[in-house]
């Protein structure tokens, strides 16, 4: 053990944690701040009970979930609690202050996910013609929100999206996902078509300026997330779906694996790291295929029900 890293403070040791987070481990400013703020827990704990760091054994951390467990946090925020855990338990070997990682022990509880909400393609359909698009941002509201379903864009993705990255001709753009890792994405001809009819009115909002981000709000300036929030909130109370921007996002996902794409590579256009979070969708697939076959036989139900 390098006992020069054992006596750094608390402080610097969530300094460098959360620094290696960004860098080493490319997780987003969020997640970074989340997993800094479960360790800091976790350092006010070792305070309390006058432990050292260097010292901690799987017992105790043991002691300190079954703490955590009493102060009434539900198993998803203990799941967090843990997977910080794990990640900060990996950094202290590389600081030679723990010898091995002693958190990857601690076995993570089951989070009960819930699906999350899809449209069909119809329903889709439905909430995009309801836009009106004989106005210039009716157009851009049309041109966002075909790109953000047939790309599975996150919000966030969607206002970032530089023009320098939107490659029209081969239809594909360049997404600088989560963590600033970039993937490249195809789009389809609907989503072309409004994309070209927007670049046509766009210089009517913005003018001479060069603003780098495709869509922009009604003031020429770069769109924010909140503001395509609000603009989905209209569309959804226009068209009477029942829906959020993500939900686009969770449609494009699933549509594609219904029409038989593979996991892998839905899991590379949306940008997970992890394909764990890629399979979710097919649960939903399976909800799917489940109402299909009740609707269409009725007298055969899944042995599960009978």
């Amino acid at each position: 053990m390098d006992s020069r890293a054992s006596k750094m403070t608390a402080e610097t040791l969530l300094s460098f944690f959360y620094d290696e987070l960004l860098t080493v481990e490319r997780k987003s400013k969020l997640t970074a701040e989340t997993y800094c703020s479960a360790v800091s827990i976790f350092f006010n704990w070792l305070s309390e009970q006058h432990l050292e760091l260097s010292q901690i054994d799987l017992q105790q951390l043991l002691c300190f979930i079954v703490w955590r467990k009493t102060k009434g946090i539900d198993v998803a925020t203990l799941a967090r609690d843990i997977a910080a855990l794990r990640i900060f338990g990996a950094f202290l070997v590389r600081q030679r202050i723990w010898c091995e990682n002693k958190a990857m022990l601690l076995d993570k509880p089951s989070v009960n996910r819930k699906l999350p909400r899809v449209l069909a393609i119809e329903q889709v359909e439905h909430l995009l013609s309801a836009i009106d698009t004989t106005t210039p941002l009716g157009i851009r509201d049309r041109a966002l929100f075909e790109l953000i379903y047939s790309c599975g864009l996150r919000i966030s993705e969607a206002a970032a999206l530089l023009i320098d990255n939107l490659h029209l001709k081969e239809q594909l753009i360049i997404v600088q996902g989560k963590g600033d890792k970039e993937r490249m994405v195809p789009f389809g001809k609907q989503a072309k078509y409004w994309l070209l009819e927007w670049l046509k009115v766009r210089p009517l909002i913005v003018g001479k300026r060069h603003i780098a981000q495709v869509f922009v709000n009604a003031n020429g300036c770069a769109i924010s997330r909140k503001g395509i929030w609000k603009r989905f909130q209209i569309l959804e109370d226009i068209s009477g779906e029942t829906a959020k921007v993500h939900t686009l996002r969770h449609s494009f996902a699933t549509h594609l694996l219904e029409g038989g794409a593979d996991l892998r590579s839905v899991q590379e256009l949306l940008g997970h790291s992890d394909i764990s979070t890629t399979q979710i969708y097919t649960h939903i697939n399976n909800e799917h295929l489940k109402q299909y076959h009740n609707l269409f036989f009725p007298g055969h139900p899944d042995k599960k029900d009978e």
